[in-house]
């Protein structure tokens, strides 16, 4: 937990900065916080995905990871979609049995890294907000041929942790939406 709050703390910090648009300041990259969640929660840096909502299209799309960020979207309207629904309920969600619930697995199905492709086991999903609306979702998978391949499951703490990252994940994602 500790290791979050040192995040939780970089990120407001970074984010104050990019309030008052401070000269020179490093800024790190979607990719480069994604890479820190995923050695917070303890899982790979392709099982941590950042979606953004378009207002303008009515659909979410990938700002991590960077290679699903040209392949599609996800409509808000799917009733298959995971992402869709924590977006549009703006509720987060365990789910330690994905594989066996109906869901959307177009994305599941691409390519990441030159491991094996495996499924998505076990997931976390939460909504970021910026100034009272969701503006997008975070996900935390852990992928497997099995369940018990992938990992432990997820728990309400791993939930906990990524919910304190939302808050200043948003000025982030916000300003990489662009809208």
């Amino acid at each position: 937990m500790s290791t979050t709050l040192g995040l939780v703390s970089e990120l407001e910090r970074i984010a104050r900065e990019l309030d008052s648009e401070a000269a020179g300041a490093a800024r790190p990259s979607l990719p480069a916080i994604a890479e820190k969640i995923a050695k917070i929660i303890g899982v790979r840096n392709e099982e941590v995905a950042v979606l953004a909502v378009s207002r303008k299209w009515k659909h979410l799309h990938f700002l991590v990871p960077e290679a699903l960020r040209n392949v599609g979207f996800i409509p808000l309207t799917s009733n298959s979609a995971l992402a869709a629904r924590t977006v549009r309920e703006s509720r987060p969600e365990i789910d330690n049995n994905f594989s066996a619930a109906r869901h959307a697995n177009v994305f599941e199905n691409i390519k990441l890294s030159g491991e094996p492709q495996e499924l998505i086991q076990k997931i976390i999903s939460a909504p970021i907000l910026h100034d009272g609306k969701v503006i997008g979702a975070i996900q935390v998978s852990r992928k497997g041929a099995t369940s018990v391949a992938a990992g432990p499951d997820f728990t309400a703490q791993h939930l906990g942790n990524l919910l304190a990252l939302c808050k200043p994940l948003a000025k982030f994602v916000h300003r990489a939406a662009g809208e």
